[in-house]
């Protein structure tokens, strides 16, 4: 509400008899809500910070520290609702005045190939949405649909593939925008443009999961991973694990919005009016360059192993490469200029808080601590240890926005000790990993969902998206038990 009041009810006090007449005290106003974030906060801060450097024993002070920092990045996150990136800087910052790391292992944080790789694939994104490349590739096929069901399958499986060049669901949903307007204005029909609406910012998150550079959290995933003794979580490998559930949760999501927002008719209607609105021109030579650089990059992304080039480096080049004058419509300066450099900060400060819990010992030590808790009633049961995970990763978006920030917190406070009652860290890590790309509960769950829910007009409501999630969420825990308790072990992902 405009002036931030949990309630505009106030209440009156009792009926005082005064000199005969009958009167009443003034309303009582409430607590502004932002009073009582702060209240609760201190509150959760001041019981932590006497848990953890009074009552708990058997800790080092690095071990304190490393925790301290992390229980208060997660209430500035979660109650106070303070940005991420400025929280998560902080805390790195803290972590080097106290000691706990080097400040060596702030700067370098900034120098891990994790940022390089993202910094190359912003600037790769950014000349894609420049170009219109993305955009005329989709439209100039659209004169062969032949029905609104065809239409919905075909936007899945195209928005499915961005996932592979596109290292951010924010610049996805950006790109792809556009391509929303050019369809949906070349209908007068509201229940099309409602579902079509939700259908790009659902298989924008969901698909993300299928590449390794679809959010920075995967690459968080396949640091831990590697940190835990696991496999090492290359490009391919992030593919042949995660891009089967990505691609038919995304599938099923299609099939759902059909059957939620349009009736037998409407999914059988004819598109006509889309062969009058596709882009019949041809590629010009720029576009078509940057459509060899990108499918060479992501080639080169998936071979790794054979030609022994680190991605971050495949990607630098092509970023190079797409920003040279005589190739592309964004110059290297404009291109940096448009990168998500809050998100490449915020990426960095939680790499330093995660080096910390796992330098210092903290994260083994929080792992066998909640080991007794769950061990009685979980140990010994594969489907409820990987069960829990999925469905509390799956929740975890309503109270943490940032898909990145629920894997920094959730690996180490929830992986690593569920990995504790015998189920290897690897299946769990990509559990809470891909659960946590669901996030399109609320308006304000994810960029992608407030980006085209805010459109104007507006094309759907918060009722909408709560239907949506409400037919959407047991599938998507089901299927992902399903693969990290029976597929994943046939490909050679150890469960034990």
């Amino acid at each position: 509400m405009a002036d931030n009041t949990v309630s505009k009810i106030t209440k009156l006090n009792p009926v005082k008899e005064q000199g005969g007449l009958t009167t009443t005290q003034k309303p009582v106003a409430a607590m502004p809500v932002q009073q009582v974030k702060q209240i609760v906060a201190a509150l959760i801060l001041v019981f932590s910070a006497l848990l953890i450097f009074v009552a708990i024993d058997d800790l080092t002070m690095p071990m304190r520290v490393s925790v301290a920092v992390f229980v208060t990045t997660l209430v500035c996150w979660v109650v106070l609702d303070l940005p991420e990136t400025p929280v998560a800087l902080s805390g790195a910052i803290a972590l080097a005045i106290t000691g706990t790391v080097s400040n060596d292992a702030v700067y370098g944080a900034l120098g891990k190939d994790i940022i390089w790789l993202m910094l190359a694939a912003f600037i790769l994104a950014a000349v894609l949405q420049a170009s219109g490349l993305i955009e005329k590739l989709l439209l100039r096929n659209l004169a062969r649909v032949t029905s609104v069901k065809t239409l919905f399958y075909l936007l899945t499986l195209f928005v499915f593939a961005t996932a592979f060049i596109i290292p951010s669901t924010s610049a996805r949903a950006a790109i792809l925008l556009p391509v929303y307007f050019a369809i949906a204005g070349a209908s007068d029909n509201a229940n099309f443009k409602r579902a079509l609406a939700l259908l790009f910012p659902s298989i924008i998150l969901l698909s993300a999961g299928a590449s390794l550079t679809g959010a920075g959290a995967h690459l968080v995933a396949a640091d831990f991973i590697t940190r835990t003794g696991g496999r090492e979580m290359d490009f391919l490998s992030w593919i042949a694990f995660a891009a089967p559930f990505s691609l038919l949760i995304s599938l099923f999501a299609c099939a759902l919005i059909l059957h939620l927002f349009l009736n037998k008719e409407e999914r059988k209607q004819s598109l006509p009016y889309l062969a009058d609105n596709a882009e019949n021109s041809p590629l010009s030579r720029q576009q078509k360059i940057l459509l060899l650089v990108t499918g060479l990059t992501v080639v080169m992304f998936a071979t790794t192993g054979l030609h022994g080039i680190d991605m971050p480096i495949i990607a630098l080049i092509a970023a190079l490469l797409v920003t040279s004058e005589k190739l592309s419509p964004v110059s290297f300066k404009k291109a940096l200029k448009l990168v998500e450099w809050n998100l490449l900060l915020f990426l960095a400060g939680t790499l330093v808080i995660g080096e910390a819990l796992l330098t210092t010992g903290t994260a083994e030590l929080i792992a066998q601590r909640m080991l007794s808790v769950f061990s009685a009633g979980l140990a010994g049961y594969p489907v409820l240890i990987i069960g829990f995970a999925a469905v509390t990763a799956t929740f975890a978006h309503i109270v943490i926005n940032s898909r990145t920030a629920r894997a920094i917190v959730l690996i180490p406070a929830l992986a690593l000790p569920l990995a504790g009652l015998g189920i290897a860290p690897t299946p769990l890590i990509m559990v809470i990993t891909l659960a946590s790309g669901f996030c399109q509960t609320l308006l304000v769950s994810a960029k992608p969902v407030t980006l085209f829910g805010t459109s104007d007009p507006q094309p759907f409501n918060q009722k909408d998206l709560l239907r949506l999630a409400l037919w959407l969420i047991v599938p998507f825990i089901v299927l992902l038990m399903i693969f990290a308790l029976l597929i994943w072990p046939l490909q050679g992902m150890n469960l034990k």
